[in-house]
């Protein structure tokens, strides 16, 4: 019997009919500006709150995979956990994960490789209503013509944990990571911006231990990231970084976002 996990955010975090919810994801690629000398992606940085809020963030990481429409087949997401509490980092049974535009594919042979690893554990519940992964879909959808992805969401997971599924997954230019990470939460606009620029560096200078979930929501993913750069020549830019106040909200509590782009060195 195939498994689905159907949409649980769409039509709040983002448009559930397909035609707004395209319009929308065009609207936020149309402002975004891709510089003209970035290496080939291989691992993006993202936020996951309402396409409202971060959306136009997001946008200014996902508009960089358009000259590898095609080449792209395979997209590891990694998103933390935010209602279900757990040990390690789970992964699902589904098949495919659905989303207004379409079903996608899970890489069954992908996951099973991932099985393997102590940590690891299949976990439906943490999947059923986590938004951190599911909001990432239809930008991939709209800039990406066939691939697969391997939902992960984190848990109480150890930065080594995630750095050695980074490695299991790595392949070749046929594969995408994407971490998904809101930064700072509910600090006035000013100490947002500062905190989240010393996020923003933390990143950029590969830097483990000073990034924690004061700093960013999705700091387990983050972590092993960094952790995985630190044996492997990546190379770090921040693409964009705003908050809820630059975007759709008041700017006496905001939530920060930043995108960034990891490429490999020669």
């Amino acid at each position: 019997m195939t498994i689905i996990r159907p949409p649980a955010v769409a039509g709040t975090f983002y448009p559930a009919n397909p035609d707004v919810l395209r319009d929308v994801i065009e609207q936020d690629l149309a402002q975004a500006t891709p510089a003209s000398d970035i290496s080939v992606p291989k691992v993006l940085i993202v936020p996951h709150a309402g396409y409202i809020y971060s959306g136009p963030i997001a946008a200014s990481a996902f508009v960089l995979l358009e000259p590898y429409r095609q080449s792209i087949k395979r997209v590891v997401i990694i998103g933390p956990s935010h209602r279900v509490g757990f040990t390690g980092v789970a992964i699902s049974n589904a098949d495919f994960f659905d989303t207004p535009l379409g079903a996608i594919a899970v890489d069954k042979v992908a996951q099973a490789r991932l099985s393997e690893i102590a940590g690891v554990h299949i976990i439906d519940e943490a999947h059923a209503a986590e938004h951190s992964l599911e909001v990432q879909l239809p930008f991939l959808q709209f800039m990406l013509d066939k691939f697969t992805i391997v939902p992960i969401v984190a848990g109480d997971a150890d930065p080594q944990l995630i750095a050695k599924i980074i490695e299991t997954l790595w392949g070749g230019s046929e594969t995408l990571i994407v971490i998904s990470s809101d930064l700072s939460h509910f600090h006035q606009y000013q100490t947002a911006r500062q905190l989240d620029q010393a996020t923003s560096q933390a990143i950029l200078d590969l830097d483990v231990n000073a990034v924690d979930s004061q700093h960013a929501c999705g700091c387990v993913g983050i972590k092993g990231l960094l952790a995985f750069a630190q044996h492997h020549p990546l190379e770090a830019t921040v693409l964009d970084m705003r908050n809820s106040g630059d975007t759709a909200g008041s700017k006496d509590s905001v939530v920060g976002y930043g995108a960034y782009l990891f490429t490999e060195r020669a």
